[in-house]
């Protein structure tokens, strides 16, 4: 078995024995990186220098024992959080050639980790999509067959887990994007509460719904990944004071006294049977393991696509307002007035996607407007989240689909943005009520593409999401499948 195939926590007992060094193992996943790319094009910045500097010193710190609890451990990261030194272009040519001068506070957690960064992986524009079809530098490709999209917009972070190029990415989670492409790709995908993990040098999509999170070929893993990122930080003025747990604590086999939620509303018309039948047969597996499961309501749940296409867009106009070619990121030179300069360098640097979310969002917060639809949006994402909130007074956590539907073909819907914005339907509520969800792959299409399986819970109940996760990963047995690449 090649070292690029491992988890983490495998990996941490061979580094800690002596049986391999972070060197080996940099070297391992850069081999892997260099064979299977051009298949996947995970990465848009690719390091291999300073990944294996790093493991260098990494070697080291192992050697005389004081290493972090990630030390020598090859991630990603997508390329929308600041790296000092490392060029974050967030998948859009208006900052195809930006350099940071900080680090992300999640970025700075892992240094302190002695995690090993291998480089920036590829996303959808500023993570507006759920395909990474919207990334001006080519989407990345699902590694189960690479013919279909990856998901979006961490699509490149689940790629890169799946493919085995690295063992761990970090992604962010606006209405969906992490779990989608680790439902897509066969990994685990956790959205954390909103706070829970500082959004300081996260360069901002929808400031109120982003979220940044881990994405990892195992549950324990993503426990070990929770570890590392989470936290208070006052750089971030959203970021809660909430105790961190050891969240491998809650990875304990059996789910007696554990009251499972069955949403009806999310398993309705346009489900694709082949998902129905394997988040079905994950539930029974829940049940086996002692959970008791109940019917719950989320009567709001056919309003978020709405809402959320509503308010993401309206912050996003006010964030993206800062690209105007003047400070920094991509300038239109031929320009002859300092308006044009502005037109000009937002209409050749943003994207299609970018564009229509702007004026989306201009027009939802525009004068006579605001009333009719972003204050509307507003107070039915109040409603939402009280729908959460009396639905976690009965059951622990809840169950359901990540998506309608296994991944489709690359470039299948590229002419219809509805179509795919309704794709999110399943996920988008976690977010507007600032909850969080995990997905955890639960079978598989005839067609051989990987489903999983959606875990939401309360405000700060990541451990509960943790537990019912390693249960059904512990009995369902095919996190260790992979792709042949």
């Amino acid at each position: 078995m090649s070292l690029n195939s491992l988890t983490i926590h495998k990996l941490q007992e061979m580094l800690a024995q002596g049986k391999v060094s972070a060197v080996e193992v940099t070297r391992d996943v850069l081999g892997r990186i260099e064979n299977i790319e051009d298949k996947v094009q995970a990465y848009i910045t690719y390091d291999p220098e300073l990944a294996l500097q790093q493991a260098e010193a990494a070697d080291k710190k192992l050697k005389n024992g004081t290493g972090g609890s990630l030390c020598g451990i090859p991630v990603s990261i997508k390329d929308v959080l600041c790296t000092e030194g490392i060029r974050t272009t967030c998948g859009s040519r208006i900052l195809e050639n930006f350099v940071p001068p900080y680090d992300a506070t999640s970025i700075v957690k892992l240094k302190q980790a002695d995690a090993v960064f291998v480089g920036k992986v590829a996303m959808d524009e500023f993570a507006m999509g759920s395909t990474s079809e919207n990334c001006a530098f080519g989407p990345p490709k699902n590694p189960w067959n690479t013919e279909y999209i990856c998901g979006g917009s961490s699509g490149g972070s689940a790629a890169s887990v799946a493919a085995d190029e690295c063992f761990a990415s970090l992604g962010t989670d606006t209405g969906g994007s992490i779990r989608q492409p680790a439902s897509h790709c066969g990994v685990v995908g956790l959205k954390p509460t909103y706070g829970r993990v500082s959004r300081y040098g996260l360069v901002a999509f929808a400031s109120s719904l982003d979220q940044i999170g881990p994405l990892t070929k195992d549950v324990t893993d993503c426990a070990l990944m929770m570890n590392a990122i989470s936290g208070y930080d006052a750089n971030d003025s959203t970021s809660v004071p909430q105790e961190i747990p050891d969240f491998r604590n809650a990875l304990k086999e059996g789910l007696q006294g554990m009251k499972i939620g069955i949403p009806k509303e999310y398993f309705i018309k346009g489900l694709d049977p082949e998902v129905e039948q394997n988040v079905n047969k994950g539930i029974e597996v829940l049940r086996q393991a002692g959970a008791e499961t109940v019917e719950v309501s989320l009567p709001h749940t056919e309003y978020c696509v709405a809402v959320y296409y509503l308010i993401a867009p309206a912050e996003a106009s006010s964030n993206l307002a800062r690209y105007d070619g003047v400070k920094y990121g991509f300038r239109d030179m031929s320009s002859d007035s300092l308006l044009d300069m502005y037109r000009n360098s937002r209409s050749q640097g943003f994207g299609g996607e970018v564009k229509r979310r702007i004026i989306i969002g201009t027009y939802a917060l525009s004068s006579g407007y605001y009333d009719a639809y972003y204050k509307k949006a507003s107070q039915v994402r109040t409603l939402i989240t009280e729908d959460y909130q009396r639905v976690f007074e009965t059951c622990d956590v809840v169950v359901s689909p990540v998506t309608p539907t296994p991944a489709w073909k690359l470039g299948e819907k590229l002419d219809d943005p509805l179509s795919v914005y309704l794709s999110d339907i399943l996920t988008i509520s976690a977010n507007l009520a600032g909850i969080p969800g995990i997905s955890v792959p639960c079978g598989f299409s005839r067609d051989g593409l990987p489903i999983g399986m959606q875990i939401q819970g309360a405000h700060f109940q990541e451990e509960k999401l943790l537990k019912v996760a390693y249960n059904l990963e512990l009995h369902l047995n095919i996190s260790h499948l992979r792709p042949d690449l």
